[in-house]
């Protein structure tokens, strides 16, 4: 019987949700099946179920992970204390650059195909997504009223930080003609000098 070859700093489990990723990126999660997923990884599809019960609990695995990591770093800028609004709002748009660099797959399926979570996976995580630009929200409200920030409409900021960033699909997609590095620090010149109190 054929073994997942998984690389050696993940385990299997890992690696058949990474191999899904980009799966259900490339197909969508629809029209993704458990012998698509299987092919992917070179195991007969029945051997998946050793790791996994079905491919909504990987759709499940990608999202919450991904929302996860963005509110882990979240709840530790919400409590340092040592750095402006302004500071804080760059450090939330480097995140999420760098993710959609390292993780287009992860980035993609979770913003695109999220809508297929069972319930009541799709209500928490939907609840969670609104507080998260909640929570953004209220980062430039405080930058406001101590005068960090110009005078913005908070709500329309966060969905132009989410917009551009989402952008950089467009990037992986071309020959990729100025590098990440180059990238993520034009995106964050062009956001952030919009923000800067003058």
């Amino acid at each position: 019987m054929a073994r997942i070859q998984n690389n050696k700093n993940e385990t299997r489990k890992e690696f058949i949700t990474s191999a899904a990723a980009r799966l259900f990126r490339e197909k969508g999660f629809s029209a993704t099946g458990m012998r698509d997923l299987a092919g992917e990884v070179g195991v007969e599809a029945a051997s998946l179920y050793n790791h996994i019960r079905s491919k909504a609990e990987l759709l499940q695995e990608i999202c919450f992970r991904t929302a996860n990591q963005f509110s882990a770093q979240l709840n530790e800028l919400e409590l340092d204390n040592s750095q402006t609004s302004l500071q804080k709002v760059e450090a939330i748009l480097r995140h999420h650059i760098q993710w959609w660099v390292a993780k287009p797959d992860d980035m993609l399926v979770t913003n695109n195909e999220s809508k297929y979570l069972q319930e009541p996976y799709l209500s928490t995580f939907m609840n969670e997504r609104r507080l998260y630009v909640r929570r953004i929200e209220a980062i430039m409200e405080d930058g406001i009223r101590k005068g960090q920030l110009s005078g913005i409409q908070p709500y329309s900021a966060v969905l132009t930080l989410l917009s551009m960033v989402r952008g950089i699909e467009f990037w992986h997609r071309t020959k990729k003609n100025i590098s990440a590095e180059a990238l993520e620090e034009n995106m964050v010149k062009h956001f952030i000098d919009g923000l800067r109190q003058r």
